[in-house]
């Protein structure tokens, strides 16, 4: 009966208060990781390279306990008999709460739904001169390395109307009745102290990889880890069948990437990422890999051979250069004023040699239309020679005989022929003749 009652009194207490303790970095909730270390690592070419990313907080098998990662208990110090902090009381997450002095059982109470409502407050039933001191509300979860406190004093008074509750700038102050209730207020209902999420489904890793010159939005995924055992690789088969994670990475929260065998063509930025969701854990980090040539072994001198008093072969050393793995360098040149002057300078090059051509073509064909135009008058003037009306062209004797004018002395033998030369010498008068009188007469007849 008298459970029930502190039960009740408690409860009643609880709905007057109003002190929160404030959450700590787990309340948060950062979505955005930070990069907690960067390093510069180099490896040779063949060699199995480890980017070593470790981190306890990671380790979700943690929890064999069944839920008894999270603790709450209350401590005293600085009363009238002074001395160190002493244990009050505690209570797992489990449920199960524990009075460390015989005297305080029955007297010291905390709520049995205190990690599934958020309220640790502690309720002293009846108050006596010993309680007074600094009390220590301290919040432990050890799965997510997580620890919080609030400190109360406690004064107590005969004084009924000096009861009060103040802050003193650093702490609350409760002043409390001789042999009256108080309650000591601690609550905190952040989801890490409240909630029971799946772990594997609030835990994953993944690994990015960035190429030279490559910025960090624009990262290649090369592989995802759940805790609950799914995995899923990304990124050209030639390098996934070369990178791996430990099978046990979430047993022992070690998530370092092998790669094996290293190529040169490896080489750029690697980051591994932490998010722990549950517990607000978002880490970055990042490893810039370099890849080295291989180191070449010194082969031993040949020996000697018998009879030959020299110590020096006579055949030629190998070449050190035939003996290096090949390698990939990634070269961005960026394209300046010079490289567009030069692509102006293909265009403008290719346009002159079109219209020189185009000119020759003209030219060409203009020459070959001239020569056609030539030959097509000749065969003209031919063919229409035939049919052309001699009465358009007026026929003149003189005109024909002006050359004769000369006085040629010629030795003739007979009369005949002088006469027909005289006749040729004389000017006659000019005779038109009208062809087409002619024809016509012709015709009639």
């Amino acid at each position: 009966m008298e459970l029930r009652a502190g039960v009740l009194l408690w409860k009643l207490l609880l709905l007057q208060s109003s002190a929160v303790l404030s959450s700590g970095p787990s309340g948060s909730g950062s979505a955005g990781s930070s990069v907690v270390s960067e390093s510069a690592v180099s490896w040779a070419a063949g060699a199995q390279a480890v980017l070593r990313c470790q981190s306890p907080r990671m380790v979700w098998t943690q929890d064999r306990l069944h839920d008894r990662q999270r603790v709450v208990h209350w401590d005293v110090s600085g009363g009238p008999a002074g001395g160190s902090p002493r244990r009050l009381v505690d209570m797992y997450s489990a449920g199960e709460q524990r009075v460390y002095e015989p005297r305080d059982r029955g007297r010291l109470l905390l709520s049995p739904s205190a990690f599934r409502d958020g309220n640790f407050s502690l309720l002293i039933r009846a108050v006596e001169e010993t309680d007074e001191g600094l009390y220590t509300c301290n919040l432990h979860h050890h799965y997510c390395h997580l620890y919080e406190n609030l400190a109360i004093r406690l004064e107590v008074t005969d004084n009924p109307e000096a009861a009060s509750a103040y802050w003193d700038g650093e702490k609350e102050v409760l002043v409390a009745e001789r042999g009256a209730p108080a309650l000591l207020t601690c609550v905190n209902r952040a989801h890490v102290w409240t909630d029971r999420h799946l772990e594997e489904a609030q835990q994953v890793v993944h690994w990015d990889r960035q190429p030279p010159g490559v910025p960090h939005d624009r990262a290649d995924r090369l592989i995802d880890l759940y805790a609950s055992g799914e995995r899923r690789a990304y990124g050209p088969p030639v390098l996934r069948d070369r990178v791996a994670v430990e099978a046990d990475a979430f047993a022992r929260g070690d998530f370092s990437l092998r790669i094996d065998p290293l190529e040169p063509a490896d080489e750029g930025t690697y980051s591994c990422h932490l998010h722990h969701h549950y517990c607000g854990l978002h880490e970055r980090r990042v490893f810039h890999l370099e890849v080295t040539e291989p180191a070449v072994a010194a082969e031993p001198p040949p020996r000697d051979s018998p009879g030959n008093d020299s110590s020096h072969s006579s055949a030629p050393a190998p070449d050190p250069t035939l003996t290096r793995g090949r390698s990939v360098i990634n070269v961005i040149v960026p394209e300046g004023r010079a490289h567009f002057f030069q692509q102006l300078g293909y265009v403008l090059a290719t346009l002159l040699l079109f219209i020189l051509l185009l000119i020759t073509v003209i030219l060409a064909t203009r020459q070959r239309r001239r020569g056609g135009y030539e030959y097509s008058d000749k065969k003209s003037w031919k063919s229409k020679g035939k049919d052309l009306n001699m009465a358009e062209f007026p026929v003149a004797t003189g005109d024909q005989a002006f050359y004769r004018s000369e006085d040629i002395q010629l030795d003739y033998k007979n009369n005949i022929l002088k006469e027909r030369a005289e006749l040729a010498h004389c000017s006659l008068p000019a005779k038109h003749i009208d062809l087409d009188k002619e024809f016509r007469k012709e015709y009639c007849k």
